[in-house]
């Protein structure tokens, strides 16, 4: 059944941090544009995330970036923490997806 929401969105409830698992993965997709990772990363930056590994590509006009964040001195939930990337996302033109560690790996375990 579709609900019409993205499942990524989803993919990560405030219940993950207190099990005491405190990295996500956050992905950036979009149109290439001046000022995307600043945006994002001044964010986590201005919330206590720890960057841990970063990469990024342009690939034609299409910006993407996936980065590894610690959570543990965040003075956010992951939850709000996730609500504000997409809002952040939503201000600058770009899908901004935040999933649990865990929950990546399992997902891309072949």
């Amino acid at each position: 059944m579709n609900t019409g929401q993205n499942p990524l969105h989803n993919s990560f409830s405030d219940n993950d941090q207190a099990a005491g698992q405190d990295k996500v993965v956050i992905t950036v997709v979009g149109k290439d544009r001046v000022g995307i990772i600043a945006a994002v990363t001044g964010l986590l930056a201005d919330h206590g995330v720890n960057i841990e590994d970063i990469t990024q590509k342009i690939l034609g006009e299409y910006f993407t970036m996936i980065l590894v964040g610690d959570v543990s001195n965040s003075d956010l939930s992951p939850g709000l923490l996730r609500e504000r990337l997409i809002d952040r996302g939503r201000e600058i033109g770009v899908d901004v997806y935040l999933q649990h560690a865990a929950v990546f790996r399992a997902m891309h375990r072949i």
